[in-house]
């Protein structure tokens, strides 16, 4: 294979049609260009320049790589720039998250996107365990997690809290007890962890949620609190959830006497630094969260 190095020499070489002032150009001594033009000719087995003195000419060899390597050094200039270029505002950047964080950030990040279109916002809403395994097989660049992650390879950093809340039909006051067993539970994928955590830190006569009257179920962040708003049964979502509900009034979101929260997690590839465009969006959900 042809160093590039030396090949940039020889056509540098060409164009400026003079050793010294190559050598010049390139920061270079003259011996340093004659040797990279002496190692090109040792490689290729053939000779590439016809010297006359001081001055030379081109062999048809010489003719032949000059012709050949306009393009080749062209397409390595484009590509280091490209690859160089790390824009805060072009390109994808690929989060994945709860859906309650999702429901929160996304209108957001495509407001940003609208400002930037060359900004490509790819959101995907997962429960904990489908993030951080999206990060680790790195395909997602950042995640957000409601707990800690458990394999090595994923880094993350506490970056807000958000507040669970039992929310009941718009028609319940006070939440009590026995008002809770008569309703019955709408259930969601994270419907009994949730429970455990607000109700259990707050009713005595708590132990599960299965002490409840099982009256729901949906695996859709947007639609647990349509049964809900329809007085079928009551659950406990995290607050951005509740308030991306479209129809406010028809729910009450109770906050009880002892109050729980969730830490919310920016997971990342550990050691893996983030290019400017994901740091973009970094800021940006930090702002909203």
């Amino acid at each position: 294979m042809i160093n590039t190095t030396w090949l940039r020499s020889f056509c540098t070489l060409v164009e400026v049609g003079h050793f010294t002032r190559t050598a010049e150009r390139l920061h270079m001594t003259q011996s340093g260009v004659s040797q990279h033009v002496r190692k090109l000719e040792e490689q290729l087995g053939a000779e590439l320049l016809v010297r006359q003195g001081k001055k030379f000419s081109l062999s048809d060899t010489g003719e032949k790589l000059y012709a050949s390597a306009q393009d080749i050094l062209l397409a390595l200039s484009n590509l280091e720039q490209s690859v160089g270029e790390d824009s805060p505002y072009e390109g994808a950047v690929r989060l994945m998250s709860p859906g309650s964080v999702g429901l929160k950030l996304y209108s957001h990040l495509l407001a940003l996107q609208s400002e930037h279109p060359k900004l490509i916002i790819d959101f995907r809403f997962a429960p904990n365990t489908d993030v951080e395994n999206a990060i680790a097989e790195s395909a997602v660049d950042i995640g957000f997690m409601t707990s800690k992650s458990t394999l090595a390879d994923v880094s993350c950093t506490p970056v807000a809290q958000e507040s669970l809340l039992l929310v009941t039909p718009a028609s319940v006051e006070e939440p009590e007890w026995d008002t809770l067993m008569t309703l019955g539970f709408i259930d969601h994928p994270d419907g009994s962890h949730h429970a455990n955590l607000l109700l259990g830190a707050n009713y005595p006569e708590f132990q599960h949620s299965n002490l409840f009257p099982r009256k729901g179920f949906s695996n859709q962040i947007g639609l647990i609190l349509e049964p809900v708003s329809m007085g079928l049964g009551f659950t406990v979502l995290p607050a951005h959830a509740v308030e991306a509900f479209q129809r406010p009034e028809q729910i009450k979101a109770h906050r009880l006497a002892r109050p729980v929260s969730e830490t919310l997690y920016l997971c990342a590839l550990r050691k893996k630094a983030f290019q400017r465009r994901i740091e973009t969006v970094i800021a940006e959900a930090r702002r909203w969260l």
